[in-house]
């Protein structure tokens, strides 16, 4: 099985909204072969700070409520050093960069399809080789 082509142009979406705020280190991963993976797809961002992270929170909301999709749950607030929007087939971690790297979520799911996201080409491309750099 893998991710559909809607949930990776959901996915390719969110990522370009998280780059208009200027977010890093923004990586896909395919869970769609985990039999009980919490999503699909998994969207990781880093941000440099609490203000960043709500701005690209808001930066989201706002877009994909103008594009008509669904209205995400939302864990984590203005304070949080981790927010994580849960879309159902798509679901995106905004950390910071001390969170990120304390608890290194692309390690729990190390047998994952890793794409890392191009700012040049608005596209992910696939990264075999992405958790040897973490």
């Amino acid at each position: 099985m893998s991710i559909t082509i809607k949930t990776k142009d959901t996915a390719t979406f969110i990522a370009k909204l998280a780059d208009d705020k200027i977010a890093s280190d923004i990586i896909m991963m395919d869970l769609s072969t985990y039999e009980d993976s919490p999503a699909d797809v998994f969207i990781i961002c880093t941000s440099d700070s609490s203000v960043q992270s709500v701005a690209i929170l808001d930066h989201i909301r706002r877009e994909c409520r103008k594009s008509g999709l669904n209205r995400p749950k939302v864990e984590g607030d203005k304070n949080s050093d981790w927010i994580l929007i849960d879309f159902f087939d798509v679901v995106v971690h905004i950390m910071n960069k001390e969170s990120r790297a304390f608890y290194k979520i692309e390690h729990c799911w190390k047998d994952a399809v890793f794409y890392k996201y191009s700012n040049n080409t608005g596209k992910f491309r696939k990264d075999n080789k992405y958790l040897e750099g973490v």
